[in-house]
């Protein structure tokens, strides 16, 4: 693993404080959504409810993420035969992304950041899209305003790293503000082909 990874920042006061009170606020006005997608999902594909999956956090540190289900249990299935219509839905709305408040008041998450991917993926990082783990990983980035599955990892990783270089309280703003358009124009969701997006493979020579 690169040893930028391991750089560990400070995380400024405003933006903890903006998570923590976002967070709390979102769960409390947003609690008669949760029980609704809860029963829905519980409805359409039965118990467990969350979905957890441990996903790298700042410096690459592990965490474990929680999500509403949006696939049916079937490891030898594809993504693509195990998403449901009512995760599909979930999806293109991101109300499956809700329960990931929690990972942000327990500070394993900020609410804008770098999408957390997976454990799979640190040692494909180049040093430079390792840098990503400098922050703590958000609940929406600059890369899901600015085309989320549609973009390569290449683009993904370079507005993943700008923005590790350039964040601040009038960014985080403009994101947050932008991620609600993006999720009622639904853009983005997956790429051609696939149900999500493409795996990381690493990078080619």
């Amino acid at each position: 693993m690169a040893a930028r990874m391991r750089t560990r920042r400070l995380t400024p006061g405003w933006k903890r404080c903006l998570d923590i009170a976002g967070s709390v606020a979102l769960l409390i006005l947003l609690s008669p959504v949760f029980l609704g997608v809860a029963l829905l999902v519980g409805i359409a594909m039965g118990p467990p409810i969350l979905f957890r999956q441990t996903r790298p956090g700042l410096s690459g540190k592990p965490f474990m993420l929680y999500k509403f289900r949006t696939m049916r249990e079937g490891p030898d299935a594809g993504d693509a035969e195990r998403l449901t219509k009512v995760g599909l839905w979930l999806r293109s709305t991101s109300l499956d992304e809700l329960p990931e408040l929690w990972n942000v008041i327990r500070g394993d998450m900020s609410l804008v950041g770098p999408r957390p991917l997976l454990m799979d993926y640190l040692p494909l990082y180049s040093a430079e899209q390792a840098r990503r783990h400098e922050v703590r990983p958000g609940l929406t980035g600059l890369a899901q305003v600015n085309g989320r599955n549609a973009l390569t990892w290449h683009e993904r990783f370079q507005l993943d790293v700008w923005y590790v270089d350039h964040q601040g309280f009038l960014l985080d703003a403009r994101i947050l503000f932008r991620t609600i358009a993006k999720v009622i124009q639904r853009e983005g969701i997956a790429q051609r082909d696939h149900a999500t997006g493409e795996p990381f493979r690493g990078n080619a020579p």
